[in-house]
């Protein structure tokens, strides 16, 4: 590594000071050829740094983690995690890096972190690099979750490293630089619980609540409120993920925030047919991360994060059982809230309508959906019209139409508010047949496939002529769909 000359930006390293204990001093491996592929300007400009100097040379080269600030302390990262639901203790960043904190024109701390810059000592037999594919991937879906609304890391920019990176066959290299409130996970948690240091677990803990839930400071037990916090932010996370219909496909502990913000993009994508039973992961054999499976593996998630803060919520371990036990069992009604308010909105319902009223209109149409296996988006974007007085457009994507007439009829007595739910349902979403084609031809050499479907899904609720193919469902025939980790 080098020092980058005049760098516009300060990276700090308050984790690896905090919490030298689950950070490894460490280099990214030097990229021979790196050429950016795409830079987020938006968020370049959130972080304070200048777009036309990231474009430069020594500005590549930083998002490789070639050249950095001469104060910055780059670390691999460790943690533990359930994968699958097996328990493996060291875990840890394995082709990840981060390379410190930046503080953005808002005053709010972020972290900017590399994925596929090399091995590490958590590589546990892997190469630690990454292939063009799976980090435009990651690129391409956690900036379209971002314009949805959705928490979220964000990605600053790809880099392609010159380096061909063996999978199946050869292919290009590339890193992802990414962006997030902090890359504290569950796994995290997990990690400093196991150590035995309670006192380490304890400063873990004090750096979630002051990076991201700074009320539970205050509270009488701030650790017990940390966990609710917690609680919280996924279930309403969880519950945006399925309003949309996106399955992430791989949700380790490992890969649960404790900001709430949705991390690792590997094998995710987004519903085509309804079917809660949906699975896109190649490795997810048994559906343990199906879409309709989201909310409860949350929960199970989050009930390894009570069991790794037991010594901090109370001395006495019958009585911290019984504290975390009786915060998780809110998740499932936070969770139901959460979705219920968002079901309201996609059908245009008053803000105030009781769930008693809601809950019946909402449930009898998702299963009118998944008898007809409708597509969801294309759906519920069409029902707006239908609040129009024009159901045919959703009326065609049913099977039973008597039924979808008789549920129609209730949905309109109840005044659904038609600029309301375009303001909410999508027309564009990262299609998956469309994000293939865009990183096919990327690996070619050509990003225009990929600029045009930047350009489309990060302006989602806004429909524009010319753009039909990019709201269209997977075309017929084109068979189950399949995604890929990449490492």
């Amino acid at each position: 590594m080098t020092v980058a000359p005049a760098a516009p930006l300060t990276l700090g390293n308050r984790f690896a000071r905090e919490l030298p204990e689950m950070a490894l001093p460490w280099q990214a491996d030097e990229a021979p050829e790196p050429g950016l592929l795409v830079l987020n300007e938006g968020l370049a400009a959130e972080l304070g740094l200048d777009p036309a100097w990231l474009r430069s040379a020594d500005g590549v080269r930083l998002l490789v983690g070639n050249a950095l600030p001469a104060e910055a302390t780059p670390v691999a990262q460790a943690y533990a995690g359930h994968q699958f639901g097996g328990y493996s203790p060291r875990l840890g960043d394995g082709r990840a890096l981060l390379l410190g904190e930046v503080l953005d024109v808002e005053g709010r701390l972020r972290d900017l972190h590399l994925k596929g810059s090399g091995r590490t000592p958590f590589s546990r037999g892997g190469d630690g690099l990454a292939a063009v594919g799976p980090m435009l991937r990651e690129y391409v879906i956690s900036e379209a979750m971002h314009a949805l609304g959705i928490p979220t890391t964000r990605s600053l920019a790809v880099v392609a490293t010159g380096r061909p990176v063996r999978r199946e066959t050869l292919l290009p290299g590339a890193v992802l630089a990414r962006v997030a409130g902090s890359h504290l996970r569950v796994g995290s948690v997990q990690y400093a619980r196991a150590t035995g240091d309670v006192a380490l677990l304890r400063r873990l803990a004090d750096a979630a609540i002051g990076r991201h839930h700074p009320a539970a400071a205050e509270a009488e037990n701030p650790y017990l409120a940390l966990f609710d916090a917690v609680v919280a932010a996924q279930a309403s996370l969880v519950a945006r993920w399925m309003l949309v219909g996106f399955v992430h496909g791989v949700m380790n502990t490992d890969n649960m925030t404790l900001s709430g913000e949705t991390i690792d993009y590997g094998p995710c994508a987004f519903l085509d047919a309804f079917d809660p039973a949906t699975v896109y992961s190649s490795v997810d054999e048994f559906g343990r991360y199906a879409y309709g499976n989201q909310p409860l593996v949350a929960e199970w998630n989050l009930a390894r994060l009570a069991e790794a803060l037991l010594p901090l919520l109370d001395a006495d371990e019958e009585r911290a059982v019984a504290l975390a036990v009786q915060s998780l069992g809110a998740f499932r009604g936070r969770y139901r809230a959460a979705w219920l308010a968002g079901m309201r909105a996609k059908l245009g319902l008053p803000e105030g309508l009781d769930d008693a009223v809601t809950a019946p209109v909402a449930d009898d149409l998702l299963a009118l959906l998944q008898e007809g296996r409708a597509d969801h988006t294309s759906f519920f974007r069409h029902l707006g019209a239908a609040a129009r007085g024009d159901a045919e457009p959703a009326r065609r994507l049913v099977l039973d139409l008597a039924a979808f007439d008789a549920w129609a009829e209730r949905w309109r007595r109840l005044g659904p508010d038609a600029d309301a739910m375009d303001a909410t349902n999508p027309v564009y979403i990262p299609r998956n047949h469309l994000v293939e084609e865009a990183l096919a031809a990327a690996a070619a050499g050509d990003l225009d496939p990929l600029g045009r479907l930047l350009a489309v899904v990060t302006r989602p609720y806004e429909e524009r002529p010319g753009l039909e193919r990019y709201a269209a469902p997977a075309p017929a025939g084109s068979g189950p769909y399949r995604t890929f980790c990449g490492t």
